[in-house]
């Protein structure tokens, strides 16, 4: 009976300690989530800042103005 229950405590033991390293590892891969998107969010700032955020439509409708300007 006494041997019983010293399993069962080791066996708490264990569980408790897997279930704290889950714990950090989903605290840590939420941190690094939420560091991405803030370095998402700067990237396309400054995407939208320098010209580069421009849709494939709107990179087109430049080259034929520039196109039209370098023909005159």
């Amino acid at each position: 009976m006494e041997e019983e229950k010293m399993n069962l405590r080791l066996g708490m033991d264990v569980q408790k300690l897997e279930t704290n390293k889950l714990r950090k590892g989903k605290n840590k891969a939420e941190g690094d989530l939420d560091s991405l998107k803030t370095d998402y969010k700067r990237l396309r700032c400054s995407m939208k800042a320098t010209g580069l955020g421009k849709s494939s439509k709107q990179w087109c409708q430049e080259i034929q103005e520039e196109m039209i300007k370098a023909d005159r």
